[in-house]
């Protein structure tokens, strides 16, 4: 863990929890059938309340901003430039239960290329969100295609949702996987297949 991961979960544990959201976090522990003042619950309103902040500090950043520094000097260098398998955990919107899963990002480079770590970053701006993985994996795609100018652009999400692995059907072990393909990995066939072949789809 870096020293800003650090002091950011720092900052998160002493973040004051307004009475309100605490009381609604205690009217859900009643709902369930627990009583909120028993020792180990008593604290559990604020730690769930903060918990809530982080998992959705995403609202709080603009994940565009991390492409905003680029690099034209690459010893002309246009081929694929791709991360693979990036974590990532998000939470969806519907019951908000955990999506936890894996992207692979991909692009080809028109004139400049951005700090590879970048990548992973936007990615993880926007999963720090409710989400569904179909906008998450559109989201990620869009914000590269708007603000780098490649040449194409390719995103591939594979994850697992709570929602359903947890309750409802409860089946545990099943991946739902997106795509959202955009310029030449969309028009050539090529392309698309070197890109997803790369991926390992």
């Amino acid at each position: 863990m870096s020293n800003s991961d650090q002091t950011q979960d720092s900052a998160a544990n002493k973040l004051p929890v307004p009475q309100d959201v605490a009381e609604a976090i205690r009217t859900l522990i009643r709902w369930t059938g627990e009583d909120p003042e028993r020792e180990g619950l008593r604290d559990t309103p604020n730690r769930v309340a903060r918990a809530w902040k982080e998992y959705c500090r995403g609202y709080a950043e603009d994940p565009s901003l991390h492409l905003s520094r680029t690099f034209e000097e690459v010893g002309g260098y246009d081929e694929l430039v791709l991360l693979k398998d990036i974590p990532f955990q998000s939470h969806c919107e519907h019951h908000m239960a955990p999506i936890v899963g894996k992207a692979s990002i991909a692009y080809m480079p028109k004139d400049r290329v951005v700090g590879i770590s970048k990548l992973a970053r936007v990615l993880h701006g926007f999963a720090s969100r409710l989400q569904v993985q179909e906008r998450l994996t559109a989201e990620v795609a869009q914000c590269i295609w708007e603000h780098l100018h490649p040449h194409g652009v390719a995103v591939v999400i594979e994850a697992t949702h709570g929602c359903m692995t947890g309750r409802g059907v409860r089946t545990p072990g099943v991946a739902m996987t997106t795509s959202r393909l955009l310029g030449c990995f969309l028009d050539d066939h090529r392309s698309r297949k070197e890109v997803l072949s790369l991926m390992g789809y």
